[in-house]
């Protein structure tokens, strides 16, 4: 009986059962590793010995009857910007390539509290600072569904190794869709909960105001599960809040019936692949039949939130990078170069009138959200592009542009997938809910994942 594509609740219930062990999943796990990802070039470090030691102490739980948590002995990957001690967090850089932290991330730590199994460090786009995870320090990450393809960013090596098997739950972060962005290009599904859920303590940054940390794995459910694991208050991270988090996994049982979902229209709606176009539309005459209820919405007053959110991105990222653009300009790669170089130029001014629109943004967002109980748009607007391509941050034509005002709101926001294009690459619906109301937006997920066969393909030649 092979792991690799059982979801975390199918690995704990063969663990019940006897019918799979931590161990054996784990070594599966780095076999298919060390196979596939030469091409794929999902991870910067893999951790095998680590992982091996953490499936042996999970083995030995379970073997004694302590099963409590629901990922004990689940492997995961965690996106290589997260401290984990004595290993090294090169945020996909060369600045930080030989960056070894004594201490893990507090999100690293909640995981190791449950019994997760750590395969190793991830690929991402260079300091998180782009949307394709072409990475010139530590190579170009490939998408599983085609793969001349990118797997979105930055947390592109977490979605494409979830895609591929060769981890069952992943760990990324999302300052402008770098959750989202991979998950939906790559077939997954990925969470950005609320702005302070889950804290950022141990993760390096890449805008202060704008950092969301969050799961992602191939079932809502499994996202539910880690998500439990990882959120609560942090006294180290004064960003992060102390709402309690709900029983997820009670909740998104209950199905869609009674929901009201809201469906914006421009800037979500322009320009859309005809394909995103349509397998949006297909899963918007499916909520009603689940018993959820259609309001349509004006988010015209939306229009301007990708230019505020950049303004605010470009400064604050150059703030992080000011002393390390000044002495060490060479060891950037060209295009994060160049992008940082750009948030010198945007003046107090702006930046104080792009956090304006910012509260304007949010002011509009919880609006509809007193109508509905949750949003619903697509993710992205065209399946993912050829590595190499231009990315335009043209507001009309931006890749992003469709995922980042949930970012200015700080609101909970997933992606499930909810279809293929005519070259089967994965498109996906996003679901966005009120602040700290993850419950009810996995709930929609959930109802909608259950009732749809598009989180159970695979992409080809990973057996």
């Amino acid at each position: 009986m092979s792991g690799a594509f059982l979801s975390a609740v199918e690995l704990a219930q063969a663990y019940a059962r006897r019918d799979l062990s931590p161990v054996e999943v784990t070594r599966e796990l780095l076999d298919r590793v060390e196979r596939l990802d030469p091409e794929l070039n999902c991870f910067i470090t893999v951790t095998a010995d680590r992982a091996l030691e953490q499936a042996r102490a999970a083995e030995t739980a379970i073997g004694r009857g302590d099963a409590r948590s629901p990922l004990r002995g689940v492997p995961l990957g965690i996106k290589d910007l997260f401290d984990v001690a004595g290993v090294r967090c090169t945020a996909g850089s060369r600045i930080l390539a030989d960056e070894v932290p004594e201490r893990d991330a507090f999100v690293v730590e909640r995981l190791a509290a449950a019994g997760a199994v750590c395969l190793g460090k991830q690929n991402l786009h260079e300091f998180a600072y782009g949307i394709t995870s072409t990475n010139p320090h530590w190579g170009t990450c490939r998408n599983p569904w085609g793969r001349d393809r990118v797997p979105g960013g930055s947390s592109g090596g977490s979605a494409a190794a979830l895609a591929a098997g060769l981890c069952v739950v992943a760990l990324g972060s999302d300052t402008g869709g770098s959750i989202r962005i991979p998950a939906s290009a790559c077939g997954v599904v990925g969470l950005k909960p609320t702005f302070g859920r889950v804290s950022r303590r141990g993760a390096f940054p890449l805008a202060w105001s704008l950092d969301h940390v969050g799961p992602m794995a191939r079932t809502v459910t499994d996202v539910a599960l880690a998500l439990s694991a990882i959120a609560g208050p942090d006294p180290e991270d004064p960003w992060c809040a102390a709402e309690p988090i709900e029983d997820l996994a009670s909740e998104i049982a209950r199905g869609a019936r009674g929901i009201r979902f809201g469906v914006p229209a421009s800037p979500f709606w322009d320009d859309l692949e005809p394909a995103v176009a349509g397998a949006v539309n297909e899963a918007l005459e499916l909520l009603p039949k689940l018993g959820a209820r259609r309001v349509d919405l004006d988010s015209r007053p939306l229009r301007h939130a990708y230019t505020a959110f950049h303004g605010i991105l470009a400064s604050e990222a150059s703030a992080i990078h000011e002393r390390w653009m000044r002495e060490r300009p060479q060891d950037y790669g060209p295009l994060t170069r160049q992008a940082l170089a750009h948030g010198f130029f945007v003046s107090g001014v702006d930046y104080v009138n792009a956090r304006r629109e910012q509260a304007r943004v949010r002011a509009t967002l919880e609006a509809m959200l007193e109508r509905v109980d949750v949003l619903i748009a697509p993710t992205l607007p065209r399946t993912a592009p050829p590595i190499g391509e231009s990315m335009s941050r043209e507001p009309s034509r931006a890749w992003n542009r469709c995922v980042v005002p949930f970012n200015l709101a700080g609101l909970p926001a997933l992606t499930v997938p909810c279809g293929f294009d005519e070259n089967d690459l994965p498109i996906g619906l996003q679901i966005v809910g009120r602040a700290f109301d993850e419950s009810t937006v996995l709930r929609v997920g959930a109802a909608y994942e259950r009732d749809t066969p598009w989180h159970d393909r695979r992409p080809p030649n990973v057996d």
